[in-house]
C-alpha cells in the first residue's frame, strides 16, 4: 500500500464522515482522527516488530519512552 492510497482512504473517511454529519459542527476532528489511527497502527507495527519497542521506536521515527507511554495509553501493554 503505497502513501497515496493511504491518503485516499482517509480522504474518503473523512468526505464520509461530514456527510454524515449533515450540515451540523464537527468537533475534536483532529483528535479524533489521531485517536482512531493511533491504536491500529502501535497494534500493527508491534506485531510487525515481534513486540520489541525499540525497533517498532525505530521504525515510528519515535523515541522508545514515547513509544511506551503511548502503549500503555492504548492498553496495548500492561
Amino acid at each position: 500500500m503505497s502513501k497515496k492510497h493511504i491518503d485516499e482512504c482517509i480522504r474518503t473517511t473523512l468526505e464520509q464522515y461530514f456527510k454524515d454529519l449533515r450540515g451540523a459542527e464537527p468537533h475534536s476532528v483532529h483528535e479524533m482522527i489521531i485517536a482512531a489511527v493511533e491504536r491500529p497502527l502501535l497494534d500493527v507495527v508491534m506485531k510487525h516488530a515481534d513486540g520489541n519497542q525499540s525497533r517498532a521506536a525505530e521504525w515510528l521515527g519515535i523515541n522508545r519512552n514515547t513509544l511506551r507511554r503511548k502503549l500503555l495509553d492504548h492498553k496495548l501493554i500492561k
